[in-house]
């Protein structure tokens, strides 16, 4: 890649065959040195395991097939295990993530997002241009999203959860554990201080030369640091999803029926079973958690996957019962917890679950069942 910021990955394949390519050929050994530059060795994989198309322990197992020593790749397994560890805390904290989990942020002058920072024109060059990539490819770089983050919340002044939810709308990655949570981090809701990146941290890491912005100063100044004039203007967004209108479906009444949803598109699950496949768009859902078009896309795309899948818009009550369904199959999710029928677990890399206040407590179980 070009380190003019540029990234060549942006495109997000849906076809299973080319998802499992893109498996095969990341780099987890080159990932460790080069993940916080905007040309770094990271997967792209996201947005398949948010969507539950993989799992991380899938991706873990196809690593370990490459014969890839785990010391080698730590760094990378580390990585996929806090999407686990968010997952943990959402199902044991449940609502309680759409709040301020551990510390109430402070200070917080306003409950929208600056309308420049929305409209990607802060005057940042690297943060503006990932916003517009946001927009149009529906991904940003993780270092790039703690970026917009902390000038949202710890230099806008902004509440976390607002910005948050803009961002959840456009990610094809769109997980809200993994997003709501890490927002807080940055915010200091979830974590003992607030993180910040001045403007030579942006310089080194997205390739710019800019000098004489609002990160432009000691780290030491940021507590002090006044609303720039560029943020001062705020906003609520709109934040739609773009659902269509049910249409009608056939239920084989003598098959059992299982549950996909936003968050459960794996083609590979109980695809040994002859069943009914139906992929459930819940308004009530989408109207707590709204996605994009751009999102819808790709949820449609992946869906295509599973063979014979047909898409249901309405409640999960309303398809059990205009349908007269009893034989219900469905992956664990907090989002789940109205299903009824039969749930199955997610795979996970570890058997460690339950709540752990800190990622690394979390991690340090983790580690103890790697074979090194």
């Amino acid at each position: 890649m070009k380190k003019d910021g540029t990234n060549t990955k942006m495109h997000f394949p849906t076809e299973f065959d080319a998802i499992l390519d893109r498996i095969a050929n990341i780099d987890p050994v080159g990932y460790d040195k080069s993940r916080n530059y905007i040309d770094g060795a990271v997967s792209y994989l996201s947005p398949y395991i948010s969507r539950g198309v993989i799992s991380t322990k899938f991706v873990y197992q196809q690593l370990l097939k490459r014969n890839f020593h785990p010391n080698k790749i730590l760094k990378f397994i580390q990585e996929l295990a806090w999407r686990d560890y968010w997952q943990q805390v959402w199902i044991a904290k449940g609502d309680a993530i759409n709040s301020d989990l551990k510390n109430i942020q402070t200070p917080v002058v306003a409950y929208g997002i600056s309308k420049n920072l929305a409209n990607a024109r802060t005057g940042i060059e690297a943060v503006d241009k990932s916003i517009d990539e946001l927009y149009n490819s529906g991904y940003v770089h993780n270092h790039l999203r703690m970026y917009i983050a902390s000038i949202a919340c710890n230099i806008s002044h902004n509440h976390w959860k607002h910005p948050a939810k803009w961002m959840y709308y456009h990610l094809l990655d769109a997980d809200w554990a993994s997003n709501a949570l890490s927002w807080q981090w940055v915010a200091g809701a979830n974590s003992n201080k607030k993180y910040y990146a001045n403007q030579e941290n942006v310089n080194t890491y997205c390739y710019t030369e800019q000098t004489n912005t609002f990160l432009d100063i000691p780290y030491e100044d940021f507590e002090k640091l006044e609303i720039p004039d560029a943020l001062l203007s705020t906003e609520i967004l709109e934040l739609k999803t773009p659902l269509t209108k049910s249409k009608q479906i056939t239920i084989n009444k003598d098959l059992p029926t299982l549950i996909y949803n936003f968050y459960n598109l794996d083609p590979l699950w109980k695809n040994e079973l002859t069943a009914n496949r139906v992929l459930l768009l819940e308004p009530s859902h989408f109207e707590e958690y709204p996605i994009s078009q751009n999102t819808i896309n790709f949820l449609i795309g992946l869906s295509k996957n599973i063979e014979n899948i047909q898409i249901f818009v309405g409640e999960f009550n309303a398809l059990k019962t205009s349908y007269n369904i009893d034989d219900i199959y469905y992956k664990e999710h907090p989002l789940n917890n109205h299903y009824q029928g039969n749930e199955t677990e997610r795979d996970w890399m570890f058997s460690v679950n339950g709540y752990y206040r800190s990622f690394f407590a979390f991690w340090k179980k983790c580690k103890k069942e790697i074979i090194f």
